[in-house]
């Protein structure tokens, strides 16, 4: 998309990543220090800009050899479909592509085409899990 920015240093505002994660309605927007604090310590960080404005974010953990992991992939709505999203990924796969596996788990069934779209592919025997603890946030 003409006129978005994408960088990878880890240059946005508690306030700009609560804003985006809200737009979406995620609710890691609610803790927007502990969300903040997460995001600069991963290993990659993606962020798509319009100007001053954050307008996407894709988050990838690894371990440094083998597998790295998409955990967050947020364009708020105002933005969804003009290709930022698939820009993003396309800059982790170019980070990863030595690694042996680039993973991904999304959370809703309706984003699978998406993703196949960009290569992945749905593990035959494969199936998300997942533990939510309770606690009270700071």
């Amino acid at each position: 998309m003409i006129g978005i920015q994408y960088k990878s240093e880890k240059v946005f505002t508690k306030e700009a990543v609560q804003e985006l994660f809200l737009s979406v309605g995620w609710v890691s927007g609610q803790y927007p220090n502990r969300l903040h604090k997460a995001l600069m310590n991963s290993d990659t960080v993606i962020t798509a800009w319009d100007g001053e404005n954050l307008v996407g974010l894709a988050r990838a953990l690894d371990d440094s050899e083998l597998v790295a992991y998409i955990h967050y992939v947020l364009v708020n709505p105002k933005y969804q479909g003009k290709g930022i999203a698939k820009q993003m990924i396309e800059k982790i796969k170019e980070k990863y592509k030595n690694f042996r596996y680039i993973e991904i788990m999304p959370e809703e069934r309706k984003n699978v085409s998406f993703y196949e779209k960009l290569g992945f592919q749905v593990m035959p025997e494969g199936t998300a899990m997942q533990i939510c603890n309770s606690y009270n946030i700071y």
